[in-house]
């Protein structure tokens, strides 16, 4: 008989682990925006200062005039801007490659040496951890370590307390997959337009939405963009619904007979304050997505399904934001 108490309390146990991580990383965000500001603001002053002194502008004399023998050709400076134009138009290509960072960052590529330059120039007092600093791969693999232990840990609560399979929506058949391939992706698809067009109204409204996370994620060279979609992106969508679905709706109503409707609502609440690192918009958002994507699963009664939409969304999301630079929604921003 499955031990309905220790699964909802080591489910209990993992959702304020995470929701204390996600808090973590989101004031190690602030942190580093808050120095970034100060920093900024500290070298306008000194550089207004510098200028104050005024370092040899009105000390120009005759004796500075240049040569005119000296003056590079009229002929080579012309075949020197052509050269410069072409550079900029091949620049131009990979330019599509760097992500301009929220704080005037900018990540290179990894054949440069390194993968970020620095947001904002840490001084030996600075005890926070820029994730700017960190390549995508550190950041990938952070990820999908941290959720997939925190996946790894249901798993093995459902075998040790003899939670049933049915209980958390999951079926071994092959209607099951047909049904979660085939809806999954129909509700995936929908709820990737509906959650572009809510950002952007919510935006518009004038709520702020913080797209850095999803930024310093996003993949610089093949290998990079196979790790995101067939590993990491996996495992956040399978792991999150595993808690925020599976065990808090199906396996908590069917082992206490509590309303799934109520558990969905609870659900929602706990799966957007989550994703506060996506500000306002991303909180009030991801909330309502959250209930869909439940009201989904307490309607079709399958894991399955809402693992392939809410792996869709976020691969979606991904190829057009930080592939195909496409922001076909932002017309509804303005």
């Amino acid at each position: 008989m499955a031990d309905w108490a220790a699964f909802t309390g080591i489910t209990g146990v993992v959702l304020v682990l995470l929701l204390v991580l996600s808090h973590l990383t989101q004031s190690t965000f602030a942190d580093v925006d808050s120095q970034t500001d100060s920093g900024s603001d500290s070298d306008g002053a000194e550089g207004i200062d510098a200028d104050a002194t005024g370092s040899g502008l009105d000390a120009t004399t005759d004796a500075d005039e240049p040569d005119p023998d000296l003056l590079p050709d009229a002929d080579a400076f012309e075949n020197s801007a052509g050269a410069d134009t072409n550079v900029g138009s091949r620049a131009d290509d990979r330019s599509r490659r760097t992500d301009e960072r929220p704080n005037g960052g900018q990540r290179v590529g990894l054949e440069n040496g390194s993968a970020y330059s620095g947001r904002h120039s840490r001084g030996p007092g600075d005890d926070a951890i820029d994730p700017g600093d960190l390549s995508t791969g550190m950041l990938l693999a952070n990820v999908a370590l941290s959720q997939g232990l925190f996946a790894l840990v249901l798993l093995g609560a459902v075998i040790y307390t003899g939670v049933p399979a049915d209980a958390l929506g999951i079926e071994f058949s092959v209607p099951y997959l047909r049904q979660g391939l085939v809806l999954g992706t129909g509700a995936g698809l929908v709820l990737y337009v509906a959650n572009e067009l809510g950002a952007a109204a919510a935006t518009r409204l004038g709520f702020d939405h913080d797209e850095e996370l999803r930024e310093l994620l996003a993949p610089d060279s093949l290998a990079s963009w196979l790790v995101l979609l067939l590993g990491v992106l996996p495992i956040i969508a399978g792991f999150e619904e595993l808690l925020f679905r599976a065990a808090i709706i199906g396996a908590v109503s069917t082992g206490f007979g509590v309303s799934p409707w109520a558990l969905a609502v609870v659900s929602s609440l706990a799966f957007a304050v989550g994703h506060g690192m996506q500000g306002s918009v991303g909180v009030v958002v991801t909330g309502l997505l959250g209930f869909v994507l439940a009201a989904i699963f307490v309607v079709s009664g399958s894991f399955l399904v809402v693992v392939v939409a809410h792996y869709l969304i976020n691969a979606l999301e991904f190829a057009v934001h930080e592939g195909l630079d496409l922001e076909w929604a932002n017309g509804l921003e303005r």
